[in-house]
């Protein structure tokens, strides 16, 4: 199976950007991280991208061949109705992550434009969110789980 890690705005500045909250690794750090995951699993590989770009991540979402996405959105989470439409558009589950927990955070973060139309959401995990959301990626398009 195919999964796709898709990163929104400003997690290319992951490691540099507010470290207290989203720790000091980098992108790259994390890529590593999922990709050495995805290679203990069966039948499993993994691709990444990251735009600032809302049209980008759009044509991603719309155009990628694959079989299951993690998305961290970013700040677009919380405004774009075009990426809830992008993802509802699309027969390809989603899984909506974050780094931190966007629930103890400010307000305006609590509300999720996406999370309706993704298959869940986890979140406040650090870089474990991505891991968490590719087990249960692979288990649901493995059947594992009904």
């Amino acid at each position: 199976m195919k999964i796709l890690v898709l990163n929104g705005p400003n997690l290319n500045m992951l490691g540099k950007r507010e470290p207290e909250i989203y720790g000091k690794n980098t992108l790259e750090d994390l890529c590593d991280l999922v990709e050495s995951y995805c290679k203990t699993l069966d039948n499993c590989s993994v691709s990444f991208y990251q735009s600032n770009h809302e049209g980008d991540l759009i044509d991603k979402i719309q155009t990628s061949d694959v079989d299951g996405i993690v998305f961290n959105a970013g700040a677009y989470t919380h405004t774009s109705v075009a990426l809830r439409d992008a993802i509802a558009s699309v027969k390809t589950p989603v899984i909506e992550v974050h780094i931190s927990n966007v629930h103890s955070r400010e307000d305006f973060r609590h509300k999720s434009m996406i999370a309706p139309v993704c298959l869940g959401q986890i979140c406040g995990f650090g870089f474990d969110s991505y891991i968490l959301a590719i087990n249960g990626l692979h288990r649901i398009l493995s059947k594992d789980v009904k």
